[in-house]
């Protein structure tokens, strides 16, 4: 896929994984949206990185679907959506997990993507044509019992994935899932893991993802991990 003028939208894009891919589709030249919602974060991003910008929860199906009409109304059309926007809790073991926090967990994780899908394929599904694009993790396919509650997420995240697939195959729209291993990013707070110097850098990553979607045949199940 040629990326140039391609209208993207990125959830969750104010640093980590969801800056880095837009810094790598601005170099593309593509239109990027990107969202979050903390508006100072979103208006600082923006200036620094010459994108446009949308404040939405991904936990609210409204403004989802508010960023969606936003990214059409302004370019006129919506050709990737990347549903990037996560968040774990603390490693522990199952019975000390507060239940509270695990349903947070899965609010922006799994519905922030059923949410973000949902607005997107409404409109892509008029143009009969356009990407999906799931950023889902490794624990969808290697679940850690300390991180029982993210994995969970990520496991119905992959499970919806497959379902949207097939359902969106014949409107020509196509979803395609990637599955990072651990990244530095701000996502694990001051519990970092042990071996947090060998995780992956975040462009590192974005570029994996961003190669992919350049392919005239992308990987629907794209796993990336450190070589």
């Amino acid at each position: 896929m040629n990326l140039k003028n391609k209208v993207v939208v990125i959830t969750g894009s104010t640093g980590g994984l969801g800056k880095a891919l837009a810094l790598e589709l601005i170099n593309e030249q593509a239109k990027v949206i990107i969202n979050g919602r903390s508006a100072k974060k979103l208006e600082q991003t923006s200036k620094e990185i010459g994108a446009v910008a949308c404040v939405g929860d991904v936990t609210k199906e409204k403004d989802m679907q508010k960023l969606a009409n936003f990214a059409v109304k302004k370019f006129r059309e919506l050709d990737i959506w990347i549903n990037n926007a996560g968040i774990g809790i603390e490693h522990c073991e199952m019975e000390k997990i507060d239940s509270k926090q695990a349903h947070k967990v899965m609010e922006v994780n799994f519905f922030g993507t059923f949410f973000g899908s949902r607005s997107a394929m409404k409109h892509m599904k008029k143009q009969k044509n356009g990407t999906i694009l799931n950023i889902i993790s490794s624990r969808a396919i290697i679940p850690s019992p300390l991180s029982s509650v993210y994995s969970s997420s990520k496991w119905a995240v992959r499970g919806f994935t497959e379902l949207l697939r097939a359902d969106l195959k014949r409107d020509n729209v196509s979803v395609i899932a990637a599955y990072p291993s651990g990244m530095k990013t701000n996502f694990f707070g001051k519990a970092q893991p042990v071996d947090y110097k060998n995780y992956m850098e975040p462009s590192f990553v974005a570029k994996k993802i961003i190669q992919n979607l350049k392919e005239q045949k992308p990987k629907k199940e794209l796993i990336i991990k450190k070589k």
